[in-house]
């Protein structure tokens, strides 16, 4: 009894520090969080593959085949069994890292044009309760968006709140790749908002590669807006233990290990993880530089940048291994300061990575604000972000001491 007492006050401790910092929102999240539902296992329609024997041979199990066996075997098929597996499977393609991006994308486009389908008649029946078909209705305008002819989906999953992978650029000829990390509520809903833009995974991409280009006309980016995982939804138990990262981490990394296989082996993606994301990429850590670098890398060393962090699940950077370059920054007035930055019975994530001990490489924000606003232009976040993404480290700007 005494101990899950303890665990109460502990997660009363955590909520209580982001909403008396931002006392508004953060206290109606609070009361709407609920303990979300972490996606381990393949799409739908994975079952069905694997008994699929009709072409003469097995199709790779979506489950155990690493990407590097999955580009091998998408590399031997004809262009008509191609057409045939994303007709059939489009799920299963769509997600299948390894797979080669352009085939990801026709076989998204078919699964998102059934979702809404889907959605639009379960919108339309009136024996349906009024609130399911509002949400079916919202969820069917939220595919019917991401069907428009400029949108490059990499990955879609329509279960729960739905997952969502979007690139932006030519993925399969960029010189420098970045891979944004996002925190809670992200997911199909949330994706990429209308209003304020810069809360969602998309309007972060999208700010992200234009000021690549702003900074680098000639150097060839790509941007992928990655919600491939079940985040918190508001601030509750999910979002002050790592038990939904546990779970990403494995998932950002096979997403690492794909990119590996279709993109230019130079260039190695950089990491820019928001909020609860640097969670996920703090537990991701170790195992990154065996999932994102190819043997023409002699660096060996991938740049992750941590912004408005609860922590990465550790006390420094020592125990992230050496294969990442840790950079981090939070401006003033992020509600996420306020948060206990300790780690107690599997709650909470560790040290801040701000603090002077982490081993952090800090970096400006200056101009920016609140836990949102890191990539509004004119920002030092933002222009940070994209030096670090492009590779030019002499151009980040540092905090200003005096500040």
């Amino acid at each position: 009894m005494r101990r899950r007492r303890w665990k109460r006050v502990l997660i009363g401790a955590f909520a209580a520090g982001a909403v008396l910092a931002d006392a508004g929102a953060a206290a109606a999240q609070a009361a709407a969080s609920t303990e979300q539902l972490a996606i381990s296992t393949p799409p739908a329609g994975s079952a069905a593959w694997v008994e699929d024997h009709s072409f003469g041979r097995s199709l790779p199990d979506p489950a155990t085949t690493t990407p590097a066996a999955a580009a091998e075997f998408f590399a031997s098929l004809a262009p008509t069994e191609l057409d045939r597996l994303i007709k059939d499977y489009p799920l299963v393609v769509g997600n299948f890292d390894g797979a080669p991006v352009e085939l990801r994308y026709r076989a998204n486009r078919i699964a998102l044009t059934a979702e809404r389908d889907r959605a639009r008649a379960r919108a339309a029946d009136r024996k349906v309760d009024s609130d399911l078909r509002a949400l079916a209705v919202s969820r069917a305008n939220d595919a019917d968006h991401l069907l428009a002819p400029e949108r490059q989906v990499l990955a879609f999953d329509p279960r729960g709140r739905g997952l969502v992978t979007e690139v932006f650029g030519d993925l399969a000829d960029a010189d420098r790749i970045s891979v944004l990390v996002p925190g809670s509520d992200a997911d199909l809903g949330h994706f990429d908002q209308a209003s304020e833009p810069l809360r969602s995974p998309a309007g972060m991409a999208r700010a992200l590669y234009a000021e690549e280009h702003r900074q680098s006309p000639g150097t060839r980016t790509a941007v992928i807006a990655w919600t491939g995982y079940v985040t918190p939804s508001g601030l509750g138990p999910d979002a002050v233990t790592s038990r939904l990262a546990d779970v990403g981490a494995p998932r950002l990394g096979r997403l690492l290990a794909g990119l590996k296989e279709t993109t230019r082996p130079d260039a190695p993606p950089s990491l820019l993880c928001h909020s609860y994301g640097t969670v996920v990429c703090g537990n991701a850590a170790p195992d990154i530089p065996r999932a994102a670098t190819s043997p023409s890398d002699t660096a060996g060393v991938t740049d992750l940048m941590v912004f408005g962090s609860p922590g990465m699940g550790v006390q420094s950077t020592s125990e992230l291994g050496a294969g990442v370059h840790v950079w981090a920054t939070r401006n003033g007035s992020d509600w996420i300061g306020n948060v206990p930055y300790l780690e107690v019975g599997g709650l909470g994530h560790g040290a801040d990575p701000t603090s002077a001990d982490f081993g952090a490489e800090q970096i400006s924000s200056a101009r920016s604000s609140g836990h949102n606003g890191y990539f509004v232009a004119g920002t030092d976040s933002l222009h940070n972000f994209a030096a670090i993404a492009l590779g030019h480290y002499e151009d980040v700007v540092r905090p200003d001491p005096e500040a």
